[in-house]
């Protein structure tokens, strides 16, 4: 297995663009992907009751034809969320473009978007994006880029992850671009991340291999604990038979994750990042449970941007997950050091605590003393520039 620079832009058979369209003032805001051949397409979305038109639209369209996919487009500065019957017109009319300009059906395009919530998309300038798009359609690492850069928000960079494998002396290949800074909860979140890989799978193989994927990766981050309205992962693979095997799940495991712990690197005003493991636990989903407490709490990020050595908030929120802990079993590490011992017995002072916590990547383990299930979870600290950025993202 072989990690590979270029993200999207190393899988076979399809072409991107990214452009400025003019939904943004000056940066790439609209990217197309398109297949040479039909894919086979999963997703897993959001899971806020408030779904955007987009999302809606393409749900309808893998429906129909799930087996058929040949392009994706998403816009970034407007999210078409919250945007009633107009919404899901502007979302049906982007993909009737795109497929006209392509020369494919309109059930054949998956449609994104992502930005401000509750402001309809200026079509006039998605059509003449998406001409341009069209037009400058390419395959490899620079068109990806481009593509990557046109689906941020808030985002300081791009987000690009590949690796190849080999089926007997046959290489394949899955990449994947992401967004995500801000909005990020376990359980989806304001990203969006599109991956592909050239080797043939069946839709449902392909559906499985990913909702795993997701559960370790995109399910396991938090930036602030909020969830938005359209998030959603995309997985297009040529039509194939048969289980996945283990090398192309392994492969978009880590393409995932990778995508994954790039959201959390780049949160919006993140100075640190925090990797919390939860060990000896009974089960895998008592591990993720009280991860996802963990990273989910603000009290835990505002103590790692401080750098103040407040373990018992790790500990309050581990319990609030309700999953079964043992009050009498657990012990704490930090960066690999006993940090509270079973019962309560705290072994690092304060000052040797907050020196471990002056890390720009501090990790933090739990150890439940239950079993020997485990799971880990991403987040990043919250800081004033996260205020700062919020306070005003539409004005």
């Amino acid at each position: 297995m072989t990690h590979m620079r270029g993200g999207l832009g190393n899988v076979p058979g399809l072409r991107l663009a990214g452009v400025h369209a003019g939904i943004k003032q000056r940066k790439r805001d609209l990217a197309l992907v398109f297949f040479e051949q039909p894919q086979v397409c999963a997703s897993v979305i959001t899971t806020n009751e408030i779904k955007a038109a987009p999302l809606l639209v393409s749900a309808e369209h893998l429906k129909r034809s799930g087996n058929g996919m040949r392009a994706l487009v998403c816009n970034s500065g407007c999210a078409n969320a919250a945007t009633g019957e107009r919404g899901l017109r502007d979302a049906r009319a982007t993909a009737r473009q795109t497929a006209a300009l392509l020369g494919i059906g309109a059930e054949q395009v998956v449609v994104a978007s992502t930005g401000v919530i509750g402001v309809t998309l200026p079509m006039d300038r998605m059509q003449k994006g998406l001409e341009r798009s069209v037009a400058q359609l390419e395959s490899g690492g620079k068109s990806a880029h481009d593509a990557a850069e046109a689906i941020m928000t808030t985002d300081r960079v791009p987000k690009m992850a590949a690796y190849g494998f080999y089926r007997g002396k046959t290489k394949y290949v899955v990449g994947g671009i992401a967004k995500g800074s801000g909005m990020i909860a376990p359980s989806m979140a304001t990203m969006l991340a599109f991956v592909a890989t050239d080797l043939p799978l069946s839709q449902p193989s392909l559906a499985k291999a990913l909702r795993a994927a997701v559960d370790e990766s995109f399910n396991m981050i938090s930036v602030d604990g909020d969830m938005s309205t359209n998030d959603a992962v995309y997985a297009f693979a040529p039509a194939g038979k048969g289980a996945a095997p283990p090398e192309f799940v392994e492969s978009l495991r880590r393409v995932c994750l990778e995508l994954a712990q790039a959201m959390v690197a780049d949160g919006e005003g993140a100075t640190k990042t925090l990797t919390m493991h939860v060990t000896a636990a009974r089960s895998v989903a008592q591990a993720r449970s009280i991860a996802r407490a963990v990273i989910n709490s603000n009290l835990v990020k505002t103590a790692l941007y401080g750098e103040d050595p407040n373990w018992g908030r790790v500990l309050s929120a581990a319990g609030s997950a309700r999953a079964g802990m043992d009050p009498r079993s657990w012990s704490l590490l930090l960066n690999g050091k006993t940090w509270v011992e079973t019962g309560g017995v705290e072994v690092l002072s304060e000052a040797e605590a907050h020196r471990e916590l002056e890390e720009t990547s501090v990790a933090i383990e739990l150890r439940l003393g239950q079993g020997s299930a485990e799971a880990t979870g991403w987040c990043c600290d919250i800081s004033r520039d996260y205020v700062r950025i919020n306070a005003s993202y539409r004005t």
